[in-house]
């Protein structure tokens, strides 16, 4: 059988795990994130906090990806941080995989200096040890991607980034992760119109979903938003948040896209 890229990326990601441990055992990286005193940013409240119908933008730093390779290799994450504030982003996501997506955390650090918004750090969590990094990196929240997690991990990880003071973005792509997102009672559901394992998109996929939402869930629609009627199409099926990446990363002026978008 054929493996896909999602099992890639995943396979790849526990080989760094198992580095990282060896550089720094878990039950140390544990005591260093319990014992770190930051000042967390709002994330969830930033998103379900605003107007009613107002357009919130999680605005994506992505310097490549696996399925259309180098989007944007030279981008400062500093300027454009600040370039996503002024537009009216309401967050930011940065990538921090290194192998595929050409992230770091060094990114991720250098966004955090040029915006006072609040931040997600975007990458593929398949261990504790990961939420312990976040901790340490100071991001106000974390992506949780419900198709390489099993629904008891998942949950597992919601309550461990509770008690770290961690906001979540769970992600799902079909009806199976999204039961599985239910039972963990995840609150804040990325719906990926990608999807992880072909890389093929579809922005209809959010639109099917939103409707098997429960009520206490909020949705965020990822992958494939490239202009305003992208947007208006999604409203009308009560999706207000947008995380968006390449199209904003490729934009000439990122700040006058954002505010195209929210319009």
């Amino acid at each position: 059988m054929k493996k896909d890229f999602l099992q890639t990326i995943v396979d790849q990601k526990r080989q760094e795990i198992q580095a990282a441990r060896k550089q720094l055992p878990e039950d140390r990286i544990r005591k260093k994130a319990n014992e770190k005193i930051r000042n967390k940013r709002p994330f969830y409240d930033s998103l379900t906090g605003a107007a009613k119908g107002k357009v919130n933008i999680i605005a994506e730093i992505k310097r490549a990806s696996p399925s259309k390779g180098d989007i944007c290799p030279d981008l400062d994450p500093f300027k454009l941080a600040g370039q996503y504030e002024k537009g009216g982003a309401a967050a930011l996501s940065v990538l921090t995989d290194t192998h595929f997506f050409k992230g770091s955390f060094e990114d991720f650090k250098l966004a955090r200096q040029g915006t006072s918004l609040p931040m997600l750090r975007k990458d593929f969590l398949i261990s504790s040890y990961q939420l312990y990094e976040s901790v340490l990196l100071e991001a106000d929240a974390v992506l949780l991607i419900a198709r390489i997690l099993s629904r008891e991990q998942l949950r597992e990880y919601l309550m461990l980034s509770k008690e770290l003071n961690l906001d979540v973005l769970v992600e799902i792509h079909n009806e199976e992760d999204l039961e599985n997102a239910i039972w963990a009672e995840a609150e804040l559901i990325g719906i990926n119109n990608r999807n992880l394992s072909s890389f093929d998109t579809d922005i209809h996929i959010a639109m099917k979903l939103v409707s098997q939402l429960q009520p206490f869930q909020t949705p965020v629609a990822a992958s494939g938003i490239r202009g305003k009627e992208d947007i208006v199409k999604s409203q009308q099926y009560g999706i207000h948040n947008f995380l968006i990446g390449e199209s904003l990363v490729r934009a000439k002026d990122p700040a006058g896209f954002i505010r195209s978008l929210m319009g």
